[in-house]
């Protein structure tokens, strides 16, 4: 059988390529994006990850910035005949000074419930109070869930949001008397 046509020709060197910006860019990508912003903009790639972490004052290897003690034994001769390193120099102090600010920084509350699940709750409470099995047999229980599902489900909305619950149910109150 013939091969096909263009398998057989060899390659031409295109000419019209910028060889140059296409090794930068296969660089680039091939290099992994730094997820911290602030390590990223600090960073300086003609220099190796052991001297930019340095400059920055963070630790290149966890085990040797902060030890495991050795027994006594060991730490004697070391102090008696060891000599004391020289203190590395941080030139980018604002890295770690950035960092520790946004760890002391409050975390948001990020998990939150489905608009429906809420919609859902409210009315099962509004319509039955707290009759789970009246519940249970109500037309809006779409999904069939047990007296104890939706006992469980509205126990759930009540950990996620305690202030608007403590306010529905007094404005529940509220409106019960006022009917009467």
């Amino acid at each position: 059988m013939p091969k096909a046509k263009g398998k057989s020709r060899r390659q031409k060197y295109s000419y019209n390529l910028n060889r140059k910006r296409l090794y930068r860019s296969a660089r680039r990508r091939a290099a992994p994006r730094i997820a911290c912003s602030h390590i990223r903009h600090a960073w300086d790639p003609t220099k190796s990850v052991a001297q930019n972490l340095a400059e920055m004052g963070l630790a290149e290897d966890p085990n040797k910035a902060v030890p495991i003690p050795k027994k006594l034994l060991v730490s004697v001769a070391v102090e008696s005949g060891g000599r004391g390193q020289g203190k590395k120099i941080v030139r980018k102090p604002y890295v770690v000074n950035e960092m520790e600010y946004e760890a002391s920084l409050p975390e948001k509350k990020s998990n939150t419930l489905s608009r429906d699940l809420i919609d859902y709750v409210r009315y099962m409470i509004q319509n039955h109070g707290e009759n789970y099995k009246e519940m249970a047999r109500d037309e809006k229980n779409y999904y069939q869930d047990t007296p104890k599902q939706i006992k469980r489900k509205i126990n759930v909305y009540k950990n996620f949001y305690p202030e608007e619950y403590k306010d529905f149910v007094a404005s529940l109150k509220q409106e019960k008397m006022d009917v009467q």
